[in-house]
């Protein structure tokens, strides 16, 4: 169960970053997962073949890239001290 948890969140997560795309995950019976684009069940898009637990979560997070996180100067120069 906590498998298709880790797929469900990498889904979710995408669909923040799409604005809510309709963006859906589909389980087979062997335990692998695709990637499906829209709502109607005749007229959905397959994105992708079925794929492991953790090559699907590393394609869904591939599909679009997360918008650049604000930072602050502060934020900048902590993270600068860090590295040092």
């Amino acid at each position: 169960m906590a498998r298709s948890t880790k797929a469900s969140n990498a889904v979710l997560r995408l669909k923040q970053r799409s604005n809510n795309a309709p963006y859906s995950m589909v389980s087979t019976g062997s335990g692998h997962f695709y990637l499906v684009l829209g709502h109607d069940p005749e007229s959905q898009e397959q994105l992708c073949t079925a794929l492991d637990i953790d090559d699907f979560v590393r394609f869904v997070n591939s599909v679009q890239k997360e918008a650049p996180r604000k930072a602050s100067k502060l934020d900048i120069a902590f993270e600068a001290k860090l590295k040092r």
